[in-house]
Parts: structure tokens; C-alpha cells; sequence
């Protein structure tokens, strides 16, 4: 698989570090209480399809990204930096 750095371009996958699911960059407020902070730190969904993934391109500039990708097939879709993402921080 392929990820195409908005910063360095075409990278092998190996290059990068899968964090998770995209939308778990947004946190819970930190008074949010346990059982909110519970589910946000130990329970994860595991979807067969199109997902949008937060990695970070390790081996290079050190960006986080946000990959959209089937893990069916690891088409990839978009690559778009974090930062940037609106979806992300939601």
C-alpha cells in the first residue's frame, strides 16, 4: 500500500504509523466523567470498508494525516493533513 504525503508525495506504507480511527482525535472535555472516558480510551469499532484512519508519517516529515481507505481492498481514497481535517476534530 501506498500513502500519498500531502508534504513528501508518494510514500511506501512502512513508512507510517497507524494510529486508529480519525475521529478519535477529538477528545472528550476532561470533565466529561469516567464511563465517557472509559469508552473514548478502550472501546474501538473494527468496520470492514471505507474508514478514515489518523496515521503519522514517521519515517519522514512527521505529519499526521487523515487516510480515507477501504481495508477491504486499502484503496485509498484521500490523504489530507490533520490539521486540516474537519471531520477529524469533530
Amino acid at each position: 500500500m501506498r500513502i500519498n504525503c500531502p508534504i513528501c508525495g508518494e510514500r511506501d506504507r512502512r513508512e507510517f504509523y497507524y494510529v486508529g480511527a480519525a475521529q478519535n482525535v477529538a477528545r472528550p472535555a476532561p470533565d466529561a466523567g469516567a464511563d465517557v472516558w472509559n469508552d473514548y480510551l478502550h472501546n474501538r469499532e473494527n468496520p470492514a470498508g471505507r474508514t478514515r484512519d489518523l496515521w503519522q508519517h514517521e519515517s519522514g516529515c512527521a505529519a499526521w494525516l487523515v487516510v480515507t481507505r477501504d481495508t477491504n481492498t486499502h484503496e485509498i481514497f484521500s490523504v489530507e493533513l490533520a490539521s486540516k481535517s474537519e471531520e477529524a476534530t469533530r
